[in-house]
């Protein structure tokens, strides 16, 4: 149950692969030695990120343009990759929604939900068929430390990378002896561009350092679990301990202090500076 050797015909498909982690999982998995299929809605910048892999890494790289939030340009990716028999899936495109429920855009909550929910249901729904066919192959669907608990002034994002959460683990375990694994990887804040369409760049700089991640460090704890076949995996040792008081601590406690520190961030940032 891991992530396949390298081998001629048999590519890693990353979606969201023009930037932030998934363009971090493309470069991991390249110098690594695998063959990539990138999708993402930027032709410009997958070109530009194949051109590089390729002349660099010296693997072959193909790119495929497309927007996963809507339903048809889906189908029709999900219908070419079950036939292109991939030895792994990398399920990264995503964006986020911060800010209480009711206030939030409903258009851009079901763009999210399309995104983060269906689209990376039906790819994986796609191709793990032929996987367990073959007998190998590796998922890796990246969610956050946000869904291993409910998240007031989160709620719909949270939701989204729970179900992604619950998906990856459940059909692991459904997989076990397959030859197939399923990944959840929860990394904590990372510093990527995924707050500007999120609307929600006075988050990009919060809190100290030490709680921030690189994408390129993500990556690599990503990468490294779809080749053991993890079940799930969590960068770092703060987002780890975080990920567990969100599944085990009670949630009479820890709803009230979310939604505290979460009302209270405006004003932490403009008298603490954090």
């Amino acid at each position: 149950m891991a992530l396949p050797p390298p081998a001629p015909g048999a590519p890693v498909v990353v979606t969201g692969a023009s930037a932030g982690i998934g363009e971090a999982l493309a470069r991991e998995l390249a110098a690594r030695g695998h063959d990539l299929v990138l999708v993402a809605r930027r032709r410009g910048r997958l070109r530009s990120l194949a051109k590089e892999l390729r002349e660099r890494e010296r693997v072959d790289v193909e790119i495929r343009p497309a927007d996963l939030a809507d339903a048809r340009q889906r189908r029709e990716l999900a219908a070419e990759l079950a036939a292109l028999e991939p030895a792994g899936l990398c399920n990264n495109a995503g964006i986020g929604s911060f800010g209480a429920y009711v206030e939030t855009d409903p258009e851009q909550l079901g763009t999210m939900v399309e995104l983060n929910v269906a689209a990376l249901n039906d790819v994986m729904a796609a191709v793990l068929p032929g996987m367990v066919e073959r007998g190998e192959g590796a998922v890796l669907n990246v969610a956050s430390i946000l869904g291993h608990g409910p998240q007031p002034h989160n709620a719909a994002y949270a939701a989204t990378k729970a179900f992604a959460i619950a998906l990856s683990e459940a059909v692991h375990t459904e997989l076990s002896g397959s030859g197939v694994s399923v990944t959840a990887l929860s990394p904590g804040p990372v510093r990527t561009d995924i707050y500007g369409p999120s609307e929600a760049q006075g988050l990009e700089d919060l809190g100290p350092d030490v709680l921030w991640q690189e994408p390129e460090e993500v990556a690599r704890a990503g990468v490294d679990a779809m080749e053991r076949g993890a079940r799930t995996s969590v960068p770092g040792a703060a987002n780890a301990l975080a990920a567990l008081g969100g599944r085990y601590l009670p949630r009479t406690l820890t709803l009230p202090v979310q939604s505290a520190l979460t009302a209270a961030l405006p004003y932490l940032r403009r008298h603490l500076g954090i």
